[in-house]
């Protein structure tokens, strides 16, 4: 049997790659400026398939996750309906949850892994930034990981006011509660 060295060639180079891009991470980071007032401050950072599903939530806040959602529908909505937090058990909660950070830079990394810590599946994921400004306006901002991404990642940013998708120029004042987003794929260590 003669075998080809071009495709064991080939194989083993696709096999390197798959070992690269699994021993890859993503580092999350954005300035988070704390607002006056009641009802902002809210936030939660995830990682979804490329479907759509949420694939592990990296970090929300503690007044939301804990049932803040129940009385304020406004606060981080896209995030509590795609997460499923009324299902979610108490420790669930607890271990993606912290209180809301001062200000500052803050930063989450994904390590490629899902909600159960189980290596999630190649392919493409987005990173998902969701904060909550006062009583109905919203910041998300996206960023999509492909299987070869490296290095910086493209950031979009889409703001709302209740349901509606505004320009930034028509984004509520406190929209500037997250800024300097950035989203940078890294080797895991």
């Amino acid at each position: 049997m003669k075998i080809n060295k071009r495709i064991l060639c080939l194989a083993a180079l696709a096999a390197a790659a798959w070992t690269l891009a699994a021993q890859t991470a993503v580092d999350v980071s954005f300035v988070f400026t704390r607002q006056t007032g009641a009802a902002s401050n809210q936030y939660a950072v995830w990682i979804e398939d490329a479907g759509g599903a949420v694939v592990k939530t990296l970090y929300a806040t503690q007044y939301t996750a804990r049932g803040g959602w129940k009385v304020r529908a406004q606060s981080i909505p896209l995030w509590v309906k795609k997460a499923g937090i009324a299902s979610m058990s108490k420790i669930a909660v607890d271990a993606i949850t912290a209180a809301t950070p001062r200000a500052g830079t803050v930063a989450y990394t994904w390590d490629g892994t899902d909600s159960t810590g189980k290596k999630a599946p190649h392919g493409e994921y987005r990173v998902l930034i969701e904060g909550s400004l006062r009583w109905g306006g919203r910041v998300v901002y996206t960023a999509v990981i492909s299987e070869n991404a490296a290095g910086d990642i493209p950031v979009a940013v889409q703001y709302y006011d209740g349901e509606t998708a505004v320009a930034a120029s028509a984004a509520p004042r406190e929209h500037a509660m997250i800024s300097n987003v950035t989203v940078v794929t890294v080797s895991a260590q």
